[in-house]
């Protein structure tokens, strides 16, 4: 029973019907979102990525909620109790929550002290209460004991005659007994009431206190979390990470959490609900609602509000990390240059490559560093030939383990002045040495060659090379390992296939795990495109590309826009422009008087350009604007320039570090409460949230970036945790 959601999903993001329809439209036909956003804005109306994002995880929502109601219909309607009332709310159900509560009821349940009551026969004697009509409760509940004869039938229906329990689940032998079961029905129905549960949950999201106290049997072996051995502050208001954090300490058995309200309160709420009389029955009435509240309903919200907590703190990460690994992905790429690329280390050595401007292995070696003269005099000869060898423009230096060493040493050997060194960020090379992309790549050589590619690569192209690492090992995310796996891989792979396409990708060059990300591609069409690209030599057209197994049709037309071929006959076969929009670009060219490179290359040709005389039934005026400013900067890479960076020289151990030295740092890391920074002492600090500016920031985000380069005051180091405070604050005095 889908229903047409266009008019809700516009109402909820504040933009046009028409929209929110072709944009659905588009992607129930195989459109990927970095295609519609780019080239489908006149049907979209300008939508950006973003957006077109928001309303196809709207969708899926709303859609899984229509899966549930017909599943939730079908089961009641089964059970014969599907009234037309009843079928109208369940109609209506705008969220699954919602849902729930009014299929709760109908649910089937486990044994219950409900179910034991009914199986007595109590449940009228429940409802002639529930009616709270001012009855005797004690004559009423007479009328449902066992009367002797029944016991002597109930005995002869149990098979095993010594099996007196089950004979005891079937009698009521006194007045108490009779009450007290009807008041267990009474329980379950005002546990299973939809209203009840739904005013109730918003004091649990209002006003619910989460709290955390330490399990004082593994108090000596949870001293990662003393902050949270007798914590507690306002659910709502809670901070993600904070959130995470004590649930993973509860996790580890190291910290119990409770989230609590007002008991008084919440039974006010019930009272006045179901109490309408002051009688015996009204009084049993109350004994059942504070029963229900006690051992089912709080409970039941209670466990409800911890999954809403998490998943909410999930988001605030995944959002964190997501972020995170775009600014990282998107860091400056150093372009095609010549690297050596260095592995530092001690007791093994250092690991040397040598990779020439596009990225492919030249040789390997390995230098030491300390132990003899010998040895430090061997390695400085080492990197010179190398370096003359294969003409190195640029030294990349891992910044793990001897990194501030390796890098000391490198720039005393007398280098020449024009071979830069630079300091490369390792984190998940380790990673991507050891796994089958690499083996595959690198047959013939172990993790730290492979790892030493990887850096120098890195340097080149950070893009292309971390995209061969799953995401999550990148290490830039915040409890990246106790979030939703399902939900931060779609949330990161929505980020790298952003980024990739953004970019853009050389056809003739590109990994099949970079183009696996292209739109439109995957894993099987992109290694069908290195197949058939090592058979036939280098493409020499994006028309060639209809050539391959399975890049026909519908997956040319979502591909071919983000692939690029450089050095193609066709110059727009290097641009963003798509091909479907190429014969515009050549009636243009043709109205210019001039070739289509004369239009890339000249300005006055362009501005002979006057954009409405091209619009048409298949191409409006944003798309020919995009064209025209394509044309302008073709293929261009929206990435910022390469910038180089050194530490101060003499700071390489955290023993070097004093309290108001200025140092400069790159921000390696962004969490929801700060910001860590790589100052070149093997050990990041944390530029607090309250430390990153001397106004008021509310996101760090707002104010910092992966790889940014910042000045920094060190305010305190902690030896014994290896902890650094930074301050990017002007005033210290603050």
């Amino acid at each position: 029973m889908e229903k047409n959601y266009t008019k809700k999903i516009a109402e909820e993001y504040k933009i046009k019907g028409s929209q929110v329809n072709n944009t659905l439209k588009l992607l129930d036909d195989g459109s990927t979102v970095p295609f519609i956003s780019r080239y489908r804005k006149e049907m979209t109306g300008n939508l950006d990525e973003i957006m077109v994002m928001n309303i196809r995880d709207r969708i899926t929502i709303l859609r899984e909620i229509d899966k549930r109601r017909d599943t939730v219909l079908k089961t009641i309607h089964q059970q014969g109790k599907l009234t037309d009332e009843l079928k109208a709310k369940i109609i209506a159900a705008e969220t699954m929550q919602v849902l729930e509560d009014l299929y709760l009821p109908y649910k089937p349940k486990k044994r219950t002290k409900a179910t034991v009551a009914r199986e007595k026969g109590l449940e009228p004697l429940a409802k002639v209460v529930w009616d709270q009509n001012d009855i005797d409760v004690s004559a009423e509940a007479e009328k449902y004991l066992t009367k002797p004869e029944d016991i002597e039938k109930i005995m002869a229906e149990v098979e095993d005659k010594k099996d007196i329990k089950k004979v005891e689940q079937k009698i009521v032998k006194t007045v108490a007994e009779a009450l007290e079961g009807a008041r267990h029905i009474m329980a379950e129905w005002i546990n299973e009431d939809s209203e009840a549960r739904s005013r109730l949950r918003v004091i649990f999201q209002e006003k619910g206190i989460i709290s955390s106290k330490v399990n004082k049997s593994k108090q000596e072996e949870a001293l990662n979390y003393k902050d949270y051995y007798a914590w507690s502050e306002l659910a709502r208001t809670a901070p993600s990470h904070r959130i995470l954090a004590v649930r993973r300490g509860e996790k580890e058995k190291f910290l119990a959490i409770r989230i609590t309200v007002d008991d008084d309160e919440a039974v006010k709420i019930l009272t006045g609900m179901f109490v309408t009389g002051k009688g015996e029955d009204s009084q049993q009435v109350v004994m059942a609602l504070e029963d229900s509240y006690k051992r089912l309903l709080s409970l039941s919200l209670e466990t409800e509000f911890k999954v809403e907590l998490k998943k909410r703190a999930d988001q605030d990460a995944i959002e964190i990390f997501a972020n995170n690994l775009r600014q990282l992905l998107m860091a400056s790429p150093l372009g095609q240059k010549r690297v050596m690329a260095i592995d530092p280390g001690y007791r093994t050595g250092c690991k040397v490559v040598c990779l020439d401007a596009q990225g492919q292995f030249l040789c390997n070696d390995a230098i030491y560093l300390v132990d003899t003269a010998t040895k430090a005099e061997k390695a400085k000869k080492k990197i010179k030939d190398l370096c003359d060898k294969h003409d190195i423009e640029v030294i990349a230096i891992g910044n793990g383990t001897a990194s501030r060493e390796t890098d000391a040493f490198i720039r005393k050997i007398g280098l020449p002045e024009e071979i830069s060194i630079v300091m490369v960020n390792e984190s998940g090379a380790s990673i991507y040495s050891a796994s089958e992309v690499a083996r595959n790549e690198f047959p013939d050589f172990d993790v730290t060659v492979r790892g030493s590619i990887s850096i120098g690569r890195r340097l080149q192209d950070p893009l292309a090379e971390l995209v061969k690492i799953e995401s999550k090992n990148i290490g830039v995310g915040q409890y990246q390992h106790d979030v939703d796996q399902k939900l931060l891989r779609r949330c990161l792979d929505d980020v790298v296939v952003s980024c990739v396409n953004q970019v853009g990708v050389e056809l003739n060059t590109a990994s099949k795990e970079l183009l696996t990300y292209v739109s439109g591609i995957g894993p099987a069409r992109a290694q069908a495109i290195i197949d058939f690209r090592n058979q036939n030599g280098p493409f020499s057209s994006r028309q060639d590309l209809t050539d391959v197994s399975g890049m026909s049709g519908k997956f040319f037309e979502q591909a071919a826009g983000f692939l690029r071929i450089y050095n193609a006959a066709n110059p727009l076969d290097a641009s963003a422009v798509h091909p479907e929009s190429y014969a515009v670009v050549c009636q243009m060219a043709s109205d210019a008087e001039c070739t289509i490179q004369d239009l890339m290359s000249n300005e006055q040709f362009r501005n002979k350009v006057e954009l409405n005389a091209y619009i048409s039934d298949s191409i409006g005026l944003p798309t020919l604007i995009d064209i025209k400013d394509e044309l302008a900067k073709p293929g261009r890479d929206p990435r910022e320039p390469f910038q180089l960076f050194t530490y101060k020289e003499g700071i390489e151990k955290i023993e070097d570090l004093e309290p108001g030295m200025k140092l400069p740092g790159v921000i390696t890391n962004i969490t929801a409460f700060g910001a860590f920074c790589d100052i070149g002492v093997h050990h990041d600090g944390l530029i607090h949230i309250s430390q990153l500016s001397d106004r008021y920031i509310k996101n760090p985000h707002d104010l910092v970036k992966v790889h940014q380069k910042v000045e920094v005051t060190v305010i305190d180091i902690d030896m014994q945790r290896k902890r650094i405070a930074l301050t990017m604050k002007k005033d210290l005095s603050t």
